[in-house]
Order: structure tokens, then sequence, then C-alpha cells
């Protein structure tokens, strides 16, 4: 099974910006518990768009700098990234049908 990658400050530039692919980017921490319930639906995600989306996860607490960069407020936040830059953002834990439809306009 296709899971999200981790992602960090460090690597952030060359796995996500540098991407020839859009990536997803999920900003997310241990402790919410709104994040705990998207983690399955992006797992599912990952792998209905093998090939067409990479996904990563971005922990927030071990992360600050990239989280500030990007004005992450709250979590967790998907960002969409093509061509080095966010094109999408969805705020919260929603529906699959609401990712499944921003992903759709990122490759089309």
């Amino acid at each position: 099974m296709v899971k999200p990658t981790d992602v960090s400050d460090s690597d952030f530039q060359s796995v996500v910006v540098e991407s020839d692919a859009p990536v997803l980017v999920d900003f997310w921490a241990e402790w919410c518990g709104p994040c705990k319930m998207i983690a399955p639906v992006l797992d599912e995600l990952a792998g209905e768009y093998e090939g067409k989306v990479k996904f990563t996860k971005l922990n927030v607490d071990l992360n600050p700098q990239t989280s500030a960069k990007y004005g992450v407020r709250s979590i967790p936040t998907m960002l969409i990234f093509r061509g080095g830059n966010p094109v999408s953002q969805v705020v919260g834990a929603v529906p699959k049908k609401t990712l499944e439809d921003k992903l759709e306009a990122a490759i089309a």
C-alpha cells in the first residue's frame, strides 16, 4: 500500500518544490485529533493517485520553518503544489470528495 512520505524543512525544497509531479503536503502534528481522522483518507488517495500525485506529510512541531513560510496556522492543512507553488489549500478534516476535487483540478 502506498503511503504519504515524510518531508522536513531540510528536504522540502527538493521533494516538493522541485517535483515534476503535483504534490499534496499534509501539515499535521502527533497530538492533532482531526489530523488522525484525515490520515486514512490521505492513505487511500495516495494509492488511488499513485503515479499522478506525490503525497507527503510534514510534522509542524518538528518543522516550523516550512509551516511558517506557507502561513499554516491551523492543522490539518493540506497544500497542493504544482510547478513549485501552492495551487490549492484545504484546512480541516474534510470529506474525501473535497480532496478528490482539489486533486483533479491540480492535475488537469
